[in-house]
């Protein structure tokens, strides 16, 4: 799935096998299984870890470090719908912005086509109300309760 969503192979494969096994498992157990690189290993358990994906664990004795998966599938959901939203929605919705300040109601009065230059913005203004609503939607999905999520899924459920 994850490759299919844009997130490269071996993370998606790293992060599938740590939510799977359930327990913490090391760099070299990874690689292993995998049978990837250690350098591919470390890039993914890096990014997994930059993502809030899977933790560092411990364990007595063992001097290596070993990583394991969050459990919770609408943790993992919120997780990654909220660096999906820091990542493409928020550019988005900035860009968004910057674009329509470069014809706003200044830019707008020193231009001929003042109609065109209006209906372009009205456009952009439309695109920016959508992208703020599922913002907006997303920002229910990441709340550290998690109850947006649970509630749109349901209400989803029943309207299908």
């Amino acid at each position: 799935m994850g490759s299919s969503w844009g997130i490269p192979r071996t993370m998606a494969e790293v992060h599938a096998l740590l939510y799977i096994v359930g327990e913490p498992l090391n760099t070299d157990q990874i690689m292993a299984r995998l049978s990837i690189s250690r350098g591919s290993a470390s890039m993914s358990l890096k990014s997994l870890h930059d993502w809030g994906l899977i933790a560092r664990a411990h364990r007595r004795g063992d001097r290596k470090e070993y990583f394991r998966a969050e459990q919770d599938v609408w943790q993992v959901f919120r997780i990654i719908t909220r660096e999906r939203k820091r990542r493409e929605i928020d550019p988005v919705l900035m860009a968004l912005h910057e674009c329509r300040d470069l014809t706003g109601p200044r830019a707008t009065a020193a231009m001929r086509h003042r109609s065109e230059i209006e209906a372009h913005n009205l456009r952009l203004d439309e695109m920016i109300e959508f992208i703020r609503l599922i913002d907006s939607l997303a920002e229910q999905f990441v709340s550290p309760s998690g109850k947006g999520l649970r509630l749109a899924v349901g209400l989803l459920g029943k309207a299908v």
